[in-house]
């Protein structure tokens, strides 16, 4: 054989032997070098007595088979987790820490996360934890006092209360289920907050009213806050459905029917559906509101209007003498002549502007801290969002549109977006008692303007003539 084959063919032998042996080594080193499982979401910066959090762990390759999370402080590491798999490619770990139970102490300390995957590996080593983050150890709970708060309250009306928290992340007002926003109010280094929170019409005795304070660690505070409850009954009526309402109105409030869909479905669809549609809607706006009091006053009730219909009036609809549905009417009606200007009850900034469902075209006026007033039915509007709007100016003026016949002005007053009676509003001892007593007993200034009364009407001296102006 040739000199020259030889050699190639001891360097074809070679190479041979050098793949043989480096591409094993290179595939091992490649398993080897895989990366090990991360942690993708924040680790809690905190623990409280009872911390719940959700570890996101993922898995380069394979699958996540474990996770152990440990607590280390003053040099002892204590297992806080555990949980083992398989859990998945992406593993999402609910984690709940026990401070008390686990013998850890106030301070600071250590969150250790371990884990391991399913992907085989040449060698087994420990390469510490996912993440080891810094963590603060707070069993220290906020603290809550209630400054004053208004004493009597009412089904359907509204209370304030003045607070002053430390230590809080967050705090929230609520009755019952429902939560109310709560704002700082007067010299910062008084650090007070005030809250109005709406009664609805058919809150129960017995219902809570309380403050809840929590802090990043999960430490929560919470206090009763004291009244007194005078119940109040609301008016029930009975409406009658004509043949010439519905030819008018479910047109024009549900165009989208099918035209062989009996009217009174559509009446339905429209008295319930788009009812719920616009209390949601209201719930949306009243979040858009001041964090400062822009009222100045006694709320007015237009010049020369009578009220028709009163507020949370239980209404029975009945068609061709059979009961067909029950809605609750949320405000006032207020009748003068056709078209009449419409003015703002108090000063305030436009926050909605347009059609809203039932409420045909519907003015929503902020008056801050969650008070606003709405005004609906309108023929025209005169006013946009964004404008401020001063107490007596023109919204526009009164109208059928929506689910009225007989020209008129609906009027509610609400507070984050639950309809309250706005008689109170309306009463200028009713503020000063109710509203500016608590701010006084708090240290706090008082809303300015109250000295004049102003006209009010009152729930029980509502006539109710026929026709019905219909919502």
């Amino acid at each position: 054989m040739p000199r020259q084959s030889r050699t190639r063919l001891w360097v074809l032998l070679v190479l041979v032997l050098v793949l043989a042996v480096v591409g094993p080594l290179s595939y091992l080193g490649w398993r080897q070098s895989v990366p090990r499982v991360r942690l993708t979401s924040e680790p809690p910066k905190t623990l409280g007595h009872t911390t719940q959090a959700t570890l996101v762990l993922e898995a380069a390759r394979g699958n996540v088979t474990g996770v152990e999370v440990r607590v280390v402080q003053g040099g002892k590491t204590t297992l806080a987790a555990k949980a083992d798999g398989p859990l998945g490619a992406r593993a999402e770990v609910p984690l709940t820490i026990e401070t008390s139970a686990l013998g850890l102490r106030e301070g600071s300390a250590t969150l250790e996360v371990h884990a391991r995957d399913d992907f085989w590996r040449p060698l087994t080593l420990d390469s510490g934890p996912v993440v080891a983050a810094p963590v603060t150890i707070d069993l220290t709970p906020p603290k809550l006092d209630i400054l004053s708060s208004t004493r009597y309250v009412s089904n359907g009306g509204v209370a304030l209360v003045v607070f002053r928290v430390d230590g809080a992340s967050r705090s929230q007002v609520s009755v019952g289920t429902t939560g109310f926003p709560s704002f700082a109010y007067g010299p910062p280094e008084r650090g007070a907050r005030v809250a109005l929170i709406a009664l609805p019409y058919d809150f129960a005795a017995g219902t809570p009213l309380a403050i809840r304070a929590e802090d990043d660690a999960g430490n929560v505070t919470t206090r009763a806050i004291p009244h007194e409850l005078k119940p109040r009954k609301f008016p029930v009526d009975r409406i009658e459905i004509r043949d010439n309402f519905l030819e008018a109105k479910v047109p024009e409030l549900l165009p989208q029917r099918n035209p062989s869909q009996p009217l009174v479905e559509g009446f339905l669809t429209i008295n319930r559906d788009q009812r719920e549609q616009a209390e949601q809607e209201k719930r949306r706006i009243g979040a858009q509101t001041s964090a400062t009091p822009l009222w100045d006053g006694a709320f007015v009730q237009p010049r020369n209007t009578k009220v028709f219909s009163n507020f949370a009036e239980t209404r029975t609809y009945v068609y061709q003498g059979r009961e067909i549905d029950r809605q609750v009417h949320y405000g006032y009606d207020l009748a003068s002549t056709k078209q009449s200007p419409i003015p703002a009850a108090n000063r305030g900034a436009v926050v909605f502007a347009g059609p809203l469902t039932i409420y045909g075209n519907t003015v929503v006026v902020d008056h801050g801290l969650g008070l606003q007033t709405l005004y609906a039915h309108m023929s025209s509007i005169d006013v946009k969002v964004g404008d401020t709007i001063d107490k007596g100016q023109t919204l526009g003026r009164s109208g059928t549109t929506g689910l009225a016949i007989g020209d008129h002005l609906h009027y509610e007053t609400l507070v984050s977006g639950v309809s309250v009676t706005p008689v109170e509003w309306w009463d200028a001892k009713w503020i000063r008692d109710r509203f500016n007593l608590p701010l006084k007993t708090a240290g706090l200034p008082e809303i300015a303007g109250l000295d004049a009364p102003a006209a009010a009407a009152s729930e029980d001296d509502a006539p109710k003539p026929r026709p019905r102006r219909r919502r």
